[in-house]
């Protein structure tokens, strides 16, 4: 990152050492006219098109698959990020996260999109030479061309540079030969191209990335059966002696890691976005069939436990889709108003791999949330596959599993953050030095009332970063260079860092609110989050300091813990839920 970007923007990471305010995140609420409009679009395309199609996607009618991604082309849609040289729209990254958000409503043909958008055109538009640009990427932002993304192997998932597929440069060096066979293929069975990465040579310091177009030497096994997505492809890919010309390597050979994991971090902060709006999706029909349901004479949304579920489930979503919107607002603040070039755009989506590592587990977490007491309160009719609570719970599995599992993503977190503070990229090393003489000599207790909305859970969330702190500097003091072996640690770090994050950022989302008008059920939605997260916290970190100190410094860790999780003005959380709860019913929709 050059120096005038680390001058003027805030760094990744930074959030868990300095305080923001309100008026520097970026939220729904910013969004322009034109980005509301391109997120209407997508919205009716998906409930008017899409959705009455899923089902003879799910039976595998690919034609008509293929057919809407064409539509998603005319559109627009497809393009939302890419450059006008292309054939896009070179539009900023929040309203390719709008364009997400709002496919996250469509089942698996919303995975098909990604494929299309994300992983199948980006490593061309960031790495491939302008021959690769020019002679792929307007066919796939039309939507005339299908392209996938070709990395697993049955025995290399997480660990990607353990691919067997391997590439060999012909003797008069005008093309590669690939062999191997890909797994996990979206988009396999009717793409025209792939992305495959594979080892030249069978070396991995030569792990590289391909553009292979289909052929009979390059082609899809049979089709997976799925537990969910099932209205989306996905199929090994088979490569015998396929011929790819040398013009078709992505980047220079050795390249494949660094595309394969820049590409990635895109996929991540856009998966929090599109996880959001099925979560969206999930509550609204969740409101509705809790309407509609009478037992013992009156609407099961009239009773207490119904309430806590639809309120908890909203809180969820609102808390996701604040998350996405501050880091991709981030993102873009670090690019510019003049859309920069494509190595400044990759640096910039590069810088917040932390938060978008966060976005990608939190959010399909909070998802997989909302789908589970989406059936429970569909009951029995939520485990037939006639309502829709039983396909967005099969649905919603496997985004923990995409972009890099959530335990992968968990390790990345903390790691990431070391990673950088011994660089000196950030502050973090001074900061948990700070933090340790705040530990050995305790400050005064303060007797004053805290003042401002919601000021004593921004005092909790900054409590939430220390102990964040305190416990990371503890395990990187403790384990050092052994402490990446340590991962119940760096898990339980995690969770505690995007338990922070979350926190800070629905607070902040809050008070912007409340700045501008009414906003009590945001409040109350902060509120109750920020308590809640915080007693998740000090389970976490308690479990977490027993596994790793003992004697004083346990004791003195233990003491600092109970003072950083003291909450001196409990909410009443039953009440800010049948709150948040009525205003749901009332409106028979989410309304946040």
């Amino acid at each position: 990152m050059d120096a005038k970007m680390e001058k003027d923007y805030i760094k990744g990471g930074a959030f868990l050492i300095e305080n923001r305010t309100a008026s520097e995140i970026f939220t729904p609420e910013d969004l322009s006219e034109e980005q509301r409009m391109i997120g209407e679009t997508t919205r009716d395309f998906i409930d008017n098109e899409v959705i009455p199609q899923l089902e003879a996607m799910e039976n595998h009618d690919w034609e008509l698959a293929r057919q809407l991604v064409h539509k998603a082309g005319e559109l627009g849609l497809l393009g939302a990020n890419i450059p006008e040289e292309y054939g896009g729209l070179d539009l900023d990254q929040t309203t390719g996260v709008v364009v997400a958000e709002n496919m996250g409503r469509a089942s698996g043909f919303g995975v098909t999109f990604g494929s299309q958008t994300s992983i199948g055109l980006l490593p061309i538009l960031y790495f491939g030479s302008d021959y690769l640009k020019e002679k792929y990427i307007p066919g796939i932002v039309s939507g005339e061309k299908i392209s996938a993304y070709c990395l697993s192997e049955a025995g290399s998932g997480s660990d990607a540079l353990g691919a067997k597929a391997n590439a060999k440069l012909s003797e008069d060096g005008t093309h590669y030969v690939l062999n191997g066979e890909k797994m996990w293929i979206t988009n396999g069975s009717f793409a025209d191209m792939y992305i495959v990465f594979a080892k030249v040579d069978g070396e991995k310091k030569k792990f590289s990335a391909f553009v292979v177009e289909r052929s009979e030497n390059c082609c899809p096994g049979a089709e997976e059966h799925k537990m969910g997505i099932k209205s989306s492809s996905t199929t090994p890919l088979i490569l015998s002696d396929c011929k790819v010309p040398v013009e078709n390597l992505i980047g220079e050979v050795g390249d494949g890691a660094k595309i394969a994991f820049n590409i990635l971090n895109v996929g991540r902060f856009k998966l929090g976005a599109s996880v959001t709006g099925g979560a969206k999706l999930a509550v609204l029909h969740s409101i509705r069939y809790a309407n509609e349901r009478e037992q013992f004479g009156v609407p099961i949304s009239s009773f207490g436990a119904m309430k806590h579920k639809l309120a908890e489930m909203a809180i969820r979503t609102w808390v996701a889709e604040s998350m996405s919107y501050r880091t991709v607002g981030m993102i873009d603040a670090l690019i510019g108003e003049d859309g920069g070039n494509k190595e400044k755009k990759l640096r910039s989506i590069e810088e917040y791999a932390v938060e978008s590592s966060i976005n990608k587990v939190w959010c399909s977490e909070a998802l997989d949330y909302v789908v589970d007491e989406m059936v429970q309160i569909y009951g029995g009719a939520g485990y037939s596959a006639d309502y829709p609570a039983e396909k967005a719970y099969r649905d919603s599995r496997i985004n923990r599993i995409f972009e890099g599992t959530n335990e992968i993503n968990r390790l990345l977190i903390p790691g990431q953050l070391l990673k950088r503070a011994m660089k000196g990229e950030l502050g973090l090393l001074k900061a948990a030095k700070d933090l340790q003489g705040e530990l050995l000599n305790p400050p005064m207790p303060s007797f004053e009332e805290d003042e401002g909305t919601l000021a004593m859970e921004m005092k909790l969330a900054q409590n939430a970063k220390k102990i964040a702190l305190m416990v990371v500097g503890t395990a990187a003091q403790k384990y050092m260079t052994e402490l990446q072996n340590q991962q119940e640690i760096l898990l339980n770090s995690a969770d505690i860092i995007m338990n922070a994050y979350a926190m800070e950022t629905a607070i902040l989302r809050a008070q912007k609110l409340a700045e501008k008008g009414d906003a009590a059920n945001q409040i109350a939605m902060a509120q109750v989050f920020c308590n809640d997260a915080m007693q998740r916290i000090e389970a976490t970190a308690k479990n977490t300091i027993a596994a790793m100190s003992e004697g004083d410094e346990g004791k003195m860790l233990l003491v600092a813990l109970k003072r950083f999780t003291k909450n001196n003005s409990p909410v009443n959380t039953v009440a800010a839920r049948q709150q948040i709860a009525d205003t749901l019913i009332a409106a028979n929709k989410y309304v946040f």
